[in-house]
């Protein structure tokens, strides 16, 4: 699916994105901690978002040591249209399937999402992710 984004993003640079996007307005701190990487990875990543114009970063005025990240309307459309084509091309591969393998595999979707969930949902669901 990765092979559906466009142009040079890459995954951690993609997946920062949408999380500025969840998040709204970020620290260059927090962001670097729910992607999992060291800050100096971080502040790199939001440089690259910002020469693209997917993300802009204003100067905390409570505090000026701090950053803030917002995403762009342009950052907006580009995971719009990455989410449009990643999901136009997984569609096209599920209709090639035998109906019994789709429902094998929505099966297994249940399974997986217990397996990778949200940690605070597996935390609440006592490992098990509720509905």
């Amino acid at each position: 699916m990765r092979q559906q984004d466009e142009g040079d993003l890459g995954a951690t640079s993609t997946a920062a994105l949408a999380s500025v996007r969840k998040r709204g307005q970020v620290t260059l701190g927090e962001l670097a901690s729910l992607e999992q990487v060291a800050p100096p990875t971080m502040t790199k990543v939001v440089e690259k978002l910002e020469a693209r114009n997917f993300v802009t970063r204003r100067v905390d005025p409570d505090d000026r040591r701090v950053a803030r990240v917002s995403i762009t309307a342009a950052g907006t459309r580009y995971l719009d249209r990455s989410r449009a084509r990643r999901t136009a091309w997984l569609a096209a591969r599920l209709a090639e399937l035998h109906p019994d393998q789709v429902a094998q595999l929505a099966g297994t979707i249940d399974l997986l999402e217990a397996i990778i969930g949200e940690p605070e949902c597996r935390a609440e669901a006592g490992g098990r992710r509720e509905r």
